[in-house]
């Protein structure tokens, strides 16, 4: 594959990257309109706006140049299908976003309506900016570009679906049903974040997820504490008990046997790359009011971070909550318990090692139910493909830098849906920011943001092309 330098002076990249910056102002017009619509869609109210912004994004594809657009109903909400196949030679970019956004709740803490996307020092703000509407449309714009200007160099199929908020309970149905349909070479995810403004970044591994739901079960009702307290095993009480066994606080390790067993060592050369990247302290502990010293001291904070498996309690509910006393024995205590998983953990197996865990350190005279909520594969990507060779230089083109190579703590569970479904790797090319706050109020994308996104989604499609027809190149050892 050419440089980047030698890259960024061919006339077909040129012309579309020129074609982007003239239509700035267009780009963000659609953004716009794309945000007024609320699809929230884990609120059954909401269900006629994520339809809409369904049939927005389908009407932005076909005005794009992709062909075969269609909605694809699913027993919940849709999803959105798409492609342009140039040549059947070229290297097939399979491309997955989300439509539908996270609820806005608490709205009191909003300084502008979330669904009125307002400009504010550089930044859009509204729900789904960044997470993942903002994002999606990049890759849309680019396209569009390539279209205006005589055409992509690649073949792209898209997949933008409206159940990513809510854990795509069908899409894994759906992509099975499509798997010929969708064949590719490479998928293409921007739903992660750079580093730092100007500062871009490659996310070639995510965590996993395992999420646990704890319910421990005592007396037939809440009971009067006075009466019954010292006599009747509490729920509460019980469930706390179980929740201190859970991590050593002191150390940050997780106490449940065998969890460790699958973890797989992180490689001194990857530490290193991972020690490369700036991470800035101070602002991280200006953002979490907490300056990062807990945990494993045995590794880094960015190796925490990313790089090691973590359990946390999410919630815990039980008795009386609310203001004031109330001396209540409860019938019951909940805690909800997620527990994020590196390369090679599975979701399945932790299930099984914490519910035995739980079972053999629950108090006597309570009743403890194990329930898995939901689970994700962690995914971890090989670094020297000719895929991410592109987006690196994608990254450099769109943001004048070369990028770093780093772990994501969170998890995106279509990347190992895919690799299982249609045997493909994913390239995590994102261009939000980290305090982009993401399912929070006054989430936001950065302006600035959004349009090197353009340009670097633009870049990717010229780069993958270039490097496509070289003997080692794995995207062409594919066909």
């Amino acid at each position: 594959m050419p440089t980047p330098t030698a890259l960024a002076a061919d006339p077909r990249l040129l012309a579309a990257l020129a074609a982007a910056r003239a239509d700035r102002a267009g780009a963000l017009a659609r953004l716009v309109e794309l945000l007024r619509i609320p699809s929230v869609s884990t609120v059954p109210e909401h269900a006629p706006d994520v339809r809409a912004a369904a049939e927005w994004v389908a009407a932005r594809m076909r005005a794009a140049g992709l062909t075969g657009v269609r909605i694809d109903d699913t027993p919940r909400h849709p999803v959105v299908y798409g492609e342009r196949i140039v040549d059947v030679s070229m290297p097939t970019v399979l491309i997955y976003g989300h439509y539908d956004v996270q609820p806005v709740d608490p709205l009191d803490l909003w300084q502008t309506p979330p669904f009125e996307p307002t400009e504010r020092d550089g930044a859009l703000y509204a729900r789904g900016s960044s997470d993942d509407k903002g994002q999606v449309m990049a890759n849309l714009e680019a396209i569009a570009a390539w279209e205006a200007t005589g055409g992509l160099p690649v073949n792209v199929k898209l997949v933008i679906e409206g159940e990513e908020e809510i854990g795509s309970p069908n899409l894994d149905a759906w992509m099975r049903a499509h798997a010929h349909e969708l064949a590719a070479d490479v998928a293409l995810v921007s739903d992660t974040a750079i580093l730092a403004p100007g500062t871009p970044s490659i996310v070639y591994a995510l965590r996993g997820l395992c999420y646990v739901e704890i319910e421990v079960e005592g007396p037939r009702r809440d009971l009067h504490s006075g009466q019954y307290g010292g006599a009747v095993a509490n729920p509460a009480n019980a469930l706390c008990h179980i929740v201190d066994q859970l991590l050593d606080q002191a150390t940050g390790r997780i106490r449940i046997p065998g969890f460790y067993d699958r973890v797989r060592p992180i490689e001194p050369a990857e530490r290193a790359e991972l020690a490369r990247a700036p991470f800035d302290l101070g602002a991280f502990g200006g953002a979490t009011g907490d300056a990062g010293g807990w945990g494993d001291a045995d590794y880094s904070i960015v190796e925490r971070l990313g790089a090691r498996p973590t359990l946390d309690v999410n919630g815990l509910v039980s008795g009386w909550t609310g203001a004031g006393a109330k001396t209540v024995l409860p019938a019951k205590a909940l805690a909800k318990v997620s527990m994020r998983l590196v390369p090679d953990q599975d979701p399945d197996e932790i299930v099984a090692l914490i519910t035995d865990y739980v079972a053999t350190i629950a108090p006597p005279h309570v009743e403890v139910t194990v329930r898995n909520l939901h689970g994700a594969r962690p995914a971890l990507a090989d670094r020297d493909t000719a895929a991410i060779r592109a987006a690196a230089a994608a990254y450099e083109i769109g943001f004048g830098q070369a990028p770093y190579y780093m772990r994501e703590g969170g998890s995106i569970p279509v990347v190992a849906l895919m690799a299982d479904v249609l045997g493909i790797d994913t390239v995590l090319m994102g261009f939000g920011l980290p305090d982009d706050n993401l399912h929070a109020p006054n989430e936001r994308f950065v302006l600035d943001q959004y349009e090197r996104g353009v340009d670097t989604a633009v870049a990717f499609h010229a780069a993958l092309a270039a490097g496509g027809g070289e003997g080692d190149d794995p995207v062409a050892a594919r066909r």
